[in-house]
């Protein structure tokens, strides 16, 4: 409501202009860059919190490059992608890399980010397809991020998606779970297979009795629901060291492994083909 208020004040004046001018730039930008191709998966580790030095799956991050082959930061684009078209290419883009990587790497497990909105995008379901016609195995091994507000726009739709596709042995994952606003009375219909709770709990955790409360309450809700519990953002030993006491099953961050566009699965197949 806030956001909304905020976005009508200044609408039709110069700063509003500007934003709108930026989008325009930004959407033809990042067109540009999926009508070429320019895009690739960062590849992040998520591993087990009973044993952190054993990886249960990796995360795939897209990455849209410039002309030049740069990096565009994804904060750059997202907000003003999002309710496009735009984004629902992006969601096929990332669906595509992904699925290619799993064929290629038969013991991968990789989680792909999607949103709501590309629920019955028809394009998305045809990658999917033509993804499990050439390798039958991706669908066990692919895990489908959707983030907790985008899941709250449709939850009907979702529940339904997420019915039909699980007959494929497809995993589903509620990302930033805590930093959006679920109905909870839609946990008893929804099949997430396992819950990431959001950064902003994560964060400082060993000192911070606030966040140690709010992790507890999201860990005791997943696990009354059967849910896998992905602790996002561990960036402390301190703070794996609570996540781990508390019984948090796997841990992702920038302590155990920064994204990267060169996994070391690729480089070892690259060391056997030299």
């Amino acid at each position: 409501m806030a956001e909304n208020k905020r976005k009508a004040a200044i609408e039709g004046t110069p700063l509003g202009f500007a934003i709108s001018e930026n989008d325009r730039q930004t959407l033809a930008m990042v067109s540009q860059a999926l009508d070429q191709k320019r895009v690739k998966l960062a590849f992040q580790p998520v591993v087990l919190g009973s044993d952190p030095t054993r990886v249960a799956f990796h995360e795939g991050l897209i990455r849209i490059l410039d002309p030049t082959g740069r990096v565009i930061p994804a904060r750059d684009f997202m907000a003003a992608v999002e309710e496009q078209e735009t984004g629902r290419r992006i969601d096929v883009a990332a669906l595509e890399a992904g699925l290619w990587t799993l064929s290629q790497n038969p013991t991968l497990r990789l989680a792909v980010n999607m949103s709501a909105r590309s629920v019955g995008y028809a394009p998305w379901m045809r990658a999917l397809r033509h993804g499990l016609k050439r390798d039958a195995t991706v669908g066990e091994r692919l895990i489908l991020e959707i983030t907790e507000s985008s899941a709250m726009l449709v939850p009907e739709l979702v529940v339904s998606f997420m019915d039909e596709l699980q007959q494929y042995g497809i995993a589903f994952a509620l990302d930033d779970f805590g930093a959006g606003f679920t109905a909870f009375r839609y946990f008893k219909d929804f099949f997430f297979d396992m819950v990431k709770i959001d950064g902003q709990f994560v964060r400082g955790i060993a000192r911070d009795p606030d966040n140690q409360v709010l992790t507890r309450a999201l860990q005791s809700i997943a696990q009354q629901f059967e849910m896998v519990t992905v602790a996002e953002s561990v960036e402390t030993v301190a703070e794996a060291e609570f996540l781990r006491g508390i019984g948090i099953d796997c841990l992702q961050g920038y302590l155990f492994g920064a994204p990267t566009t060169k996994p070391d699965w690729s480089r070892d197949a690259m060391s056997l083909s030299a």
